[in-house]
């Protein structure tokens, strides 16, 4: 599956075709937000973009449309953007996570919450 990274808005349709599933085009853009919803075409050159990149795939045609659906799961996009994200950083959790301390993104009880998330793992293993 070629390159697999993905730019903000192609994240968008991706999350609107997970939600929705196989759908068409029209359906994509439709399910966007009212304010500033992207035109027909943008969003099927978009989603035809993401069939190059091999992150979705046409499923079938109904009349004139094409039906598409997802490849990329949201887990394996996910893992992808924390890689580059921890790459921005050195490859260091640490730095991200002082980052986010020091923008407020990133609270006490966030902290918290993630030692119990560890706690556990580490007690299955």
């Amino acid at each position: 599956m070629g390159d697999k990274r993905v730019t903000r808005f192609e994240l968008q349709l991706l999350e609107k075709l997970w939600e929705l599933g196989p759908s068409s085009v029209r359906e994509v853009q439709e399910a966007l937000p009212d304010d500033h919803r992207p035109a027909y075409t943008t969003v099927q050159t978009m989603i035809y973009r993401l069939e190059e990149k091999g992150a979705v795939r046409r499923v079938k045609k109904v009349g004139n449309a094409h039906i598409f659906e997802a490849l990329l799961t949201r887990k394996a996009v996910r893992k992808r953007l924390v890689g580059d994200l921890l790459e921005m950083f050195g490859d260091s959790p640490a730095s991200v996570m002082s980052h986010l301390v020091e923008t407020g993104k990133l609270t006490l009880a966030d902290i918290r919450a993630i030692e119990k998330e560890l706690a556990n793992k580490e007690k299955k293993t």
